[in-house]
């Protein structure tokens, strides 16, 4: 199986990148800069995509042209920490460019190279939950998010009659340099319980929201 991942250069994404390829899977994985860890770890390294850059996706994706994609993760992703009193625009917006219009751009980029019964994940959050929100604040991150489901819903219908499957997938709070190294599971653990989640995906459950537990999250 052909699987792009983006932002497999840390966290979460990178323990993706090693637990396909574990499984024998043939993985590509973007990102704005490499590291060793990544370049080491057998996958096809596509170095230089900015997700925030509509501009120069389309370049900067281009040696996926001829790959015949199976899976196509969207993880790259940022955190910001805005409150009600401490805000700035510039970081709400680049959360927005990053963690929901990012990935429809990427998907709508490599829209021709996904194969017949494709799958398409979405990393999001139960941040992004309506429902889920107990506390507040985090307002860019929790935005960005809710309207990255937004995107995973209407992709998930679009998509259907070609055969593709759309998950959205809250990974848990996982120990990560983006939360700095707080959370209640690890990267491997996490990516794991996400591969069990996304070899679920089908056509049946397309568009759910889904805890990387298996548990269905509210809107």
């Amino acid at each position: 199986m052909n699987v792009v991942i983006t932002g497999g250069n840390r966290g979460i994404g990178l323990a993706l990148v090693k637990a396909y390829i574990a499984r024998g899977d043939i993985v590509y994985s973007t990102c704005r800069n490499s590291c060793d860890d990544l370049n080491g770890s057998g996958a096809n390294v596509i170095p230089g995509v900015d997700v925030s850059r509509p501009d120069t996706l389309k370049e900067a994706l281009a040696p996926l042209n001829a790959v015949n994609i199976d899976l196509l993760i969207n993880n790259a992703g940022v955190l910001g920490r805005e409150s009600l009193q401490d805000w700035d625009p510039n970081t709400i917006d680049y959360q927005f460019r990053v963690n929901a219009l990012g990935p429809l751009l990427v998907t709508q980029t490599l829209m021709s190279s996904l194969s017949d019964q494709a799958k398409v994940a979405m990393i999001t959050s139960r941040m992004g939950s309506m429902t889920d929100n107990g506390s507040g604040g985090y307002y860019g991150y929790r935005m960005s998010k809710a309207a990255l489901n937004a995107v995973g819903v209407s992709l998930a219908h679009d998509l259907a009659p070609k055969g593709i499957a759309v998950g959205l997938f809250h990974p848990g709070f996982v120990q990560t340099e983006m939360v700095n190294g707080n959370g209640d599971i690890d990267a491997d653990t996490a990516a794991q319980r996400l591969v069990e989640r996304i070899d679920e995906l089908s056509l049946e459950t397309t568009g759910s929201f889904v805890h990387s537990n298996g548990e269905t999250l509210p809107w």
